[in-house]
């Protein structure tokens, strides 16, 4: 028997009815779509009217029911409003108040010199993403940095970026074991375990210092020194100690070994209490430099770098023809008065880094791979190393 054509009075089977109904929604969604990204875009500016529902039904052969649906999308969306008997305009811009997302606590030794660039770096990572930051410090005191921490969790941080005391600990792993169990995610920035090697389980951002004084070194030797010498500072309570100052005296060394550079038993690494070279004893470190025969020395930081130009001046030795000097952290090296050549730490890019890797442990939880990164600082070449001269010839 031939089939049966289904007459009016019969209803289309449900699917059919889906179907239609989706192809009806895809339409209006995509003239949505379409008026949006132009709006957006700038072809109707704020203030602009629209054409007309009767216009667009016209232009695109769609149905006044799937236009006018378009249109409500975008009123509900606030980038459109319809203005009674005069047609429908491009809304201007809804500033809604931010709301943070996350608040990150921040836990650093002081904001002076290294940290306030890393800690602008996470202000403007964290604010990038919607999130906010509470700041404590605890100036070196290692027995105001739990009360530091505290405040910040009874802030209700979700998460906590720590610059925390690991050197002059009897036991710098257990402390490391109590800031991981803390109960918020934990990443350490400029600190970390090295000693564990891969058993170091911290989620970390740090500068690798040895690398930067190892390049500090290398250059030096490029430029022809071979009598190179390193001058440091040392502060006075081992607890307080600078932990960058041991992997920068590590990667010295390394430097030196590598290149397999004779100090013909002579010392040519020397360090002095912080306090020595505040009190402008500058003059006895270059005594101790000359006398090892040294032509170049990386010096750890700036400001003693500077003092050291200035015992050389006094002695009629120029840098950097008789002298070559690198100094270690470019904070204020530039202003030196032969300007210093100087090992950089990426300190902004740390603050983005950490931030980045914390937002990241909040919003993927344990699906998160762990992030253990080393920035190798570079070196800015300046005029105290001779480096631009021998460019010149």
């Amino acid at each position: 028997m031939p089939r049966k054509t289904p007459g009016p009075e019969q209803a289309a089977p449900a699917s059919a009815t889906i179907r239609d109904t989706a192809k009806q929604n895809l339409k209006f969604q995509n003239l949505s779509d379409n008026l949006r990204r132009g709006i957006l875009a700038g072809t109707w500016a704020v203030g602009t009217k629209l054409p007309t529902e009767q216009q667009l039904s016209v232009e695109t052969g769609l149905s006044l029911t799937t236009v006018r649906r378009a249109f409500e999308d975008l009123v509900d969306k606030g980038l459109v409003v319809r203005r009674q008997g005069a047609g429908s305009f491009v809304a201007a811009a809804q500033r809604s108040p931010k709301r943070s997302r996350y608040v990150i606590g921040v836990l650093l030794p002081d904001t002076q010199l290294y940290y306030p660039q890393v800690l602008q770096g996470i202000e403007e990572h964290l604010s990038s993403r919607g999130a906010s930051l509470q700041l404590s410090t605890y100036h070196y005191d290692f027995t105001r940095e739990n009360d530091s921490i505290e405040f910040l969790l009874d802030a209700g941080v979700d998460g906590l970026i720590l610059v925390p005391t690991l050197t002059g600990l009897a036991n710098p792993q257990q402390r490391v074991a109590e800031l991981m169990a803390l109960p918020v995610p934990v990443v350490l920035l400029e600190r970390s375990l090295d000693d564990l090697g891969p058993g170091d389980r911290t989620e970390h951002v740090c500068s690798d210092h040895q690398g930067g004084a190892y390049d500090a070194v290398m250059h030096l030797h490029r430029l022809g020194h071979r009598r190179i010498g390193l001058l440091t500072r040392a502060n006075e309570a081992a607890r307080s100690s600078n932990p960058t100052q041991a992997a920068v005296i590590a990667g010295y060394a390394a430097a030196v070994e590598s290149l397999g550079l004779d100090n013909k038993g002579h010392t040519i690494a020397f360090s002095a209490t912080k306090p020595e070279w505040e009190a402008d004893q500058a003059e006895h470190m270059f005594q101790l430099l000359s006398g090892s025969g040294a032509t170049a020395a990386l010096v750890f930081g700036d400001r003693e770098a500077a003092l050291l130009e200035g015992a050389a001046a006094r002695h009629g030795v120029r840098v950097p023809q008789d002298l070559a000097l690198v100094s270690y952290d470019d904070e204020m090296a530039d202003l030196a008065q032969v300007p210093l050549t100087a090992v950089s730490p990426a300190k902004h890019r740390l603050g983005v880094m950490a931030a980045d890797v914390l937002l990241r442990r909040l919003t993927e939880g344990d699906a998160c791979p762990l992030y253990q990164i080393r920035l190798r600082p570079r070196i800015v070449i300046r005029d105290s190393c001779g480096a631009k001269a021998v460019t010149r010839t």
